[in-house]
């Protein structure tokens, strides 16, 4: 009894598992569709054709039966097969019979060329057919997901940098790349075939079925055990699929970081160690993929297995029936002839449902992707900020990275124009703040507002559009100085780019290179020195033209003759505007309208610098540390 209920119980965890995959495979089905659904009528146009291409697959058999019989008979049983047809599709061949004229061998040459061309013109058609399925399918399928890949993108450019903090930037672009591909050879190839191949099989049993019904039935006795190997090896794709992109990415990830970083690895004679990391990874990568190829190839091959199986037991029935009762030659080379062009639909088919888990893993990845959330929303009704001449305030400011707390308490206030100065030991939060302020993130508690608005009710593009950084390690992308520095305000002229650029002080150094504006520097800048990349950044700011400035240690990387250059582009950079300046050397921030000392995430101090030097407190301690000398 205890069995019993135990063999029950299993059952229904077991068919509650089967329609939990269904369900997933329903909704995986149904969000992929909503990016063919734009190009649907192409799509369909391909399985359309995908229909007809099964079709002639029938037509085709029927006519090289047709012409075999005249060419060795002089006439066609194609009548007699028709009304001698199985009960269930009896009224059809009938209703077909009644209409087909009877068919005779032709008695001129230019008829029987015309029978002998029937069949390279059904060929012909059956090729056009297949032509148009393919290429409208994939049509389709390679602009729903340069979507997805757009949208992907899209989706990633406005989520928060908390995000990208705790992201791997290899698995992200594994995603965007190689997961989507995987997408792609499901629309492209495999929802044709999923309508295609099943046409053709039904298409070519009913027309084995209509000239050789008993063999017909004889020979498929062998396809519920194809059923078998599908399912067995449909688990093990599921789950090595699964591996495949993780491993891929981690791949991308590897190549990425050993790519950025390449300066490091050869200072430290890494090359040996990330070869035979990649090396590692790669092995892993082959080896679950090589599992997937052997989970769609063997139940593929024991398609043609059971195929043969099929053709010998029709042999076997032939050969115990009587002479009179054999079929004609021609007709049992039809119909073997018929036999084997089902079977390649039918591994395809087989093939199809392992691809389809294989999608559905890349695509769990793809769609949780776009399912994330941003944790800086914007507002319902956001409001107009108008950042010139407007105080900045922080008001009862926390904020904590994951577990750990990062500011505490913290109230402060920049008057329009201001230069402030935000000084402090690295880990104390100065950055931090910089970053509330563009709302990277969002406080835990208290808020910050800019001319009594705050930052939360005023929308992302809008805040940062005012606000102009420049940080130690500013990112140059690998395009000419003139598009670098356009990037401050994309649409400016030529002459509001030169004169961003003598302000910055970087003008003289352009014009001494071979292209002058139109110099490649390169990836990140790696052409230009640090000084120079640095007044590049300036001069984007500078371009900008915003109301408040934020320099986060924008010359703490330099030498001193590079930053003498710099500083004064800043300097020329900071008139009137409200600018917050975080600084180790104290040097820069000496003459500063206000110094913020921060300490463990709190404000311990603020005030000119005269006045802090006379409090002997932790400012004093800093300036001792550096000027001590």
């Amino acid at each position: 009894m205890a069995a019993t209920r135990a063999a029950g119980s299993k059952s229904r965890l077991s068919l509650c598992a089967a329609v939990a995959r269904i369900m997933t495979m329903i909704q995986f089905l149904r969000q992929l569709w909503g990016f063919v659904r734009p190009y649907r009528g192409r799509f369909f146009l391909g399985l359309l054709c995908g229909i007809f291409y099964g079709l002639t697959n029938g037509l085709l058999i029927a006519v090289v039966n047709v012409v075999m019989q005249l060419t060795f008979q002089g006439q066609t049983n194609l009548h007699k097969k028709l009304e001698q047809a199985p009960a269930w599709i009896r009224p059809f061949s009938q209703w077909l019979a009644e209409r087909l004229p009877e068919i005779h061998a032709p008695t001129s040459p230019t008829g029987w060329v015309l029978v002998v061309c029937a069949i390279p013109g059904v060929m012909l058609l059956r090729n056009i057919l297949a032509y148009l399925s393919i290429y409208s399918t994939n049509w389709s399928a390679m602009r729903a997901i340069a979507d997805i890949r757009t949208k992907l993108f899209s989706h990633l450019q406005n989520l928060s940098l908390g995000f990208f903090s705790r992201a791997s930037t290899g698995d992200l672009i594994a995603r965007i790349t190689s997961d989507t591909q995987v997408l792609y050879n499901i629309v492209g190839g495999s929802f044709a075939s999923m309508v295609k191949d099943p046409v053709t099989i039904l298409c070519t049993l009913g027309v084995l079925l209509a000239i050789q019904p008993t063999l017909t039935l004889i020979s498929v006795i062998v396809f519920p055990m194809c059923i078998i190997p599908i399912v067995i090896y449909g688990r093990k794709v599921r789950k090595s699929a699964k591996a495949v992109q993780k491993h891929n990415a981690e791949l991308t990830n590897l190549m990425h970081e050993s790519f950025t970083g390449n300066r490091v690895i050869k200072a430290y004679n890494l090359e040996n160690t990330v070869i035979d990391q990649f090396r590692a990874t790669t092995q892993k990568y082959v080896g679950q993929l090589m599992r997937v190829i052997r989970s769609n190839e063997i139940p593929s091959q024991l398609m043609e297995l059971f195929g043969a199986m099929g053709i010998a037991l029709v042999f076997l029935y032939v050969l115990h029936l009587p002479q009179d009762q054999r079929p004609g030659s021609e007709d049992f080379i039809a119909f073997v002839g018929a036999i084997v062009l089902m079977y390649p639909p039918i591994k395809a088919l087989t093939r199809l449902h392992n691809q389809i888990h294989q999608a559905r893993a890349a695509s769990e990845r793809v769609f949780e992707l776009l399912a994330t959330q941003n944790s800086i929303p914007e507002p319902v009704a956001p409001k107009m900020l108008h950042a010139d001449r407007a105080d900045i305030e922080f008001q009862s400011i926390d904020f904590n990275y994951g577990e750990k707390p990062v500011l505490r308490d913290i109230n402060l206030t920049v008057k329009a124009g201001q230069l402030v100065a935000l000084v402090g030991a690295s880990g104390s939060g100065k950055t931090t703040l910089a970053n509330l302020l563009l709302r990277f993130y969002d406080p835990a508690k208290g808020s910050i507002k800019i001319g009594g608005v705050d930052v939360r009710d005023v929308s992302t593009r809008d805040l940062r559009n005012q606000i102009a950084v420049v940080a130690q390690e500013n990112v140059l992308f690998n395009d000419t100085i003139r598009r670098n520095i356009e990037l401050g305000r994309i649409g400016a002229t030529n002459d509001e780019i030169i004169a961003a650029a003598k302000h910055a002080y970087a003008y003289e150094f352009i014009m001494q290179k071979e292209n002058g504006f139109d110099t490649v520097i390169g990836e990140k800048g790696v052409s230009l020195s640090g000084g120079q990349r640095q007044r590049l950044a300036i001069a984007r700011a500078v371009l900008k033209n915003a109301p408040i400035l934020v320099l986060d240690e924008a010359t703490s990387a330099l030498d001193t003759e590079s930053e003498r250059a710099v500083q004064a582009a800043l300097d020329e950079l900071m008139k009137g505007r409200t600018t917050i300046c975080i600084a180790h050397r104290l040097s820069t921030v000496l003459h500063a309208d206000v110094i913020v000392v921060l300490d463990q995430g709190k404000i311990v101090e603020s005030g000119r610098h005269d006045e802090l030097l006379k409090r002997g407190g932790v400012y004093q301690k800093l300036y001792d540390l550096q000027f001590a000398s």
